[in-house]
């Protein structure tokens, strides 16, 4: 059965483009997404599925099969607040824009639903399928788990994937630690207004907020091992209203990754550490907030080993390739850090001469055959393992 899934996922290539491209002109952001919900609540109605739907947090929870195994496939849905450019005739225009390949994601797992649905009947177990909010924001997964996602019933494995927009279609990329940690922390800098003309009556958060940019950057140049996978990088430098007036705040927002859980608790302490001492060499008040904090997604060897042979199975041209390492980060760690899980990318190179853009890009676009591949790898995938594991 596992390798007609490519047939049957090609079959409703129709339904699976018109669900991407609906998901994708209504983009919402965050763990409130009501009309995205609701979209997937309507189309499971349709198919005859049970679910049940969480009016605090979006995602929707859905089940299919009989038995005592359960393995959980989990796509995300949520947008991210970017003005699309993308030229696509479905292009979003709320100021939201898919530019994650969320809106891939929740048709491919919409897919899978329908696939698995058709063939419920011969399932060995159970078949839990997440539809997950709040991924970008990295609270989605937490708040799933914390409503009991893993129960009722229990989860044995779970299983995610993320569209690859620079990745051709065709191509399953995995690897056993797919994705590093991600701290993310915001740095107010108070310091005391005055006129530009004046600077000794007053104390420049925008001075301090320049050196405690350089010596972040430092603990990454001199006390990290260069053979560490290790970054830093400030993406919101804000102060002022006008060139003639020194402010009296600054705001510095950046991002930790690595892959170690050591060097990460290390130079957590150091961001707050070294940001307050030089605040407080050049006058200033500093306050570190953290802003989000998501461990590295780590795979399961045994499952993730599992899941490669099964995709070869689905189809012998699929190129799976161990190359999935990057300092990425995704809340489905959450999961890994509970229950044996594999994460793995699948291909979406757009291509017919179009430049490729990275994930988050405004201008980024990805193909829709690759909605078929990810049907039927989901769908595969979930009837294997519970064929083996009955």
């Amino acid at each position: 059965m596992v390798n007609k899934y490519m047939e049957e996922a090609a079959a409703i290539k129709g339904d699976l483009v018109k669900w991407r491209r609906h998901i994708h002109q209504n983009p919402e952001l965050g763990l409130k997404l009501p009309m995205t919900s609701a979209f997937i609540c309507s189309e499971l109605d349709k198919m005859g599925i049970s679910y049940t739907a969480s009016e605090e947090n979006s995602h929707v929870v859905a089940l299919l099969g009989q038995g005592d195994k359960c393995i959980m496939l989990r796509s995300d849905m949520d947008a991210l607040p970017i003005q699309e450019e993308s030229g696509e005739e479905f292009a979003s225009t709320n100021g939201c824009m898919h530019a994650c390949g969320h809106d891939m994601h929740a048709a491919v797992l919409l897919g899978a639903a329908k696939l698995l649905k058709a063939h419920e009947a011969g399932l060995k177990g159970k078949v839990k399928l997440l539809f997950q909010s709040g991924e970008e924001v990295f609270k989605g997964a937490e708040t799933a788990i914390a409503e009991g996602v893993l129960e009722n019933p229990r989860v044995d494995a779970a299983v995610s994937a993320h569209m690859a927009s620079a990745f051709p279609v065709g191509g399953i990329g995995y690897g056993y630690f797919p994705m590093s940690a991600v701290y993310g922390f915001r740095i107010d800098i108070e310091g005391k207004g005055t006129h530009g003309s004046t600077p000794e009556k007053g104390v420049s958060p925008i001075n301090a907020a320049v050196h405690i940019y350089l010596a972040l950057q430092e603990l990454i140049a001199r006390e990290i091992s260069a053979s560490t996978e290790a970054v830093i990088t400030i993406g919101r430098f804000e102060s002022g209203s006008a060139s003639n007036i020194i402010p009296s705040s600054a705001v510095l927002e950046g991002t930790l990754r690595t892959f170690d859980s050591s060097i990460r608790e290390y130079l957590i302490g150091r961001i707050s550490e070294v940001a307050k001492n030089v605040g407080e060499a050049y006058r200033a008040e500093v306050k570190v907030t953290a802003v989000s904090d998501c461990p590295a997604t780590v795979n399961d060897k045994e499952l993730t080993d599992e899941v490669v042979e099964i995709c070869k199975g689905i189809n012998p041209e699929f190129q799976v390739l161990n190359i999935y390492h990057v300092m990425g980060s995704e809340d489905f760690a959450f999961f890994t850090d509970k229950l044996p899980c594999c994460y793995l990318g699948i291909g979406a190179l757009y291509g017919n001469d179009y430049p490729v853009y990275s994930e988050h890009n405004p201008k980024v676009r990805f193909n829709e055959d690759a909605l078929v591949v990810g049907a039927a790898t989901y769908a595969g995938i979930a009837t294997e393992w519970l064929e083996t594991h009955a």
